[in-house]
């Protein structure tokens, strides 16, 4: 394994990611079809699985380990609305050290265990002055802002084993899972706080600038976030269908009167406001799939 610069920046082989999804594939008989990526303080999605199996990251070969507060840290296998799920309780973060292939590393493990499916949820910021904190945005796309300064998890060598060279990002959120999104939203009574919109990834760890938030909106973004997009990328690149889903726990401060200051524990007391809404929606879009 070559190293690079940067805690937790490594060049992993393919058959690193395959020996993590045959350690997996041998803890467990379940064979999942659909993977969730938790975002901060939604992790709960896991604790409603049924006959789970649960694997700290520090012991699951070739794993990163997260240390973000609202992230757990564990693979979490089970049955959600009788579907074989493998669930992420706390995701990685470009933020903590680690390069953009160690942050995604787990995707190409979940192609590997046979993952047709892959539900992403994150906590944003509210760039769109129309959205409400609380608010639960489908996202619709994204504007990778690191892949704009050169950092992408894609960067380097191609394995042709997961995916091509060039891979497409124009459909980047499967249209139909959209679709049965906003279905599964009018039976849950979700549609008074549903919204669609575009989500920016920024490298993070600082919030935005008043001055950033105001580019970001004259972009077109309509939440902002540190997360997501890597993830979204490889999981295309592997040939896997994408569906998304932020929800908005502060409103962007774009106003140089404001007093309002963005913050983590702001994050996740709305996170806990609204998570039941949340995961009530990701259970029924299950039963759709």
């Amino acid at each position: 394994m070559e190293e690079t610069s940067g805690r937790g920046s490594q060049m992993f082989e393919f058959e690193q990611y395959k020996e993590t999804a045959d350690w997996l594939l041998a803890q467990t008989d379940l064979r999942p079809e659909v993977a969730i990526i938790c975002g901060s303080g939604l992790g709960g999605l896991a604790e409603m699985m049924e006959d789970k199996a649960a694997f700290p990251y520090q012991s699951i070969p070739h794993f990163p380990v997260s240390t973000v507060e609202g992230h757990a840290g564990q693979l979490v296998f089970g049955t959600l609305q009788g579907r074989p799920c493998v669930c992420m309780q706390g995701r990685f973060h470009f933020y903590e050290g680690y390069d953009l292939k160690t942050v995604t590393y787990p995707v190409r493990v979940f192609s590997l265990l046979g993952v047709k499916t892959m539900i992403v949820t994150n906590a944003a910021g509210g760039l769109n002055s129309a959205f409400d904190v609380g608010d639960i945005m489908i996202i619709r796309d994204h504007i990778n802002m690191p892949g704009f300064a050169g950092q992408s998890p894609l960067c380097g060598h191609n394995e042709d084993r997961f995916g091509v060279r060039f891979p497409c990002m124009s459909d980047a959120y499967d249209r139909d899972l959209v679709a049965l999104a906003r279905e599964a939203a009018e039976e849950q009574a979700c549609g008074a706080f549903l919204r669609e919109g575009v989500y920016v990834m920024l490298a993070g760890p600082t919030y935005e600038t008043i001055a950033e938030s105001r580019v970001l909106k004259l972009l077109g973004a309509d939440a902002v976030g540190m997360s997501t997009v890597p993830e979204v990328v490889v999981a295309r690149h592997c040939g896997l269908r994408v569906f998304g889903l932020s929800l908005i726990t502060n409103k962007v401060v774009t106003d140089y009167e404001s007093s309002e200051r963005a913050n983590h524990v702001e994050v996740l007391n709305t996170t806990k406001r609204r998570t039941q809404d949340l995961q009530q929606l990701v259970r029924c879009l299950l039963t759709k799939l």
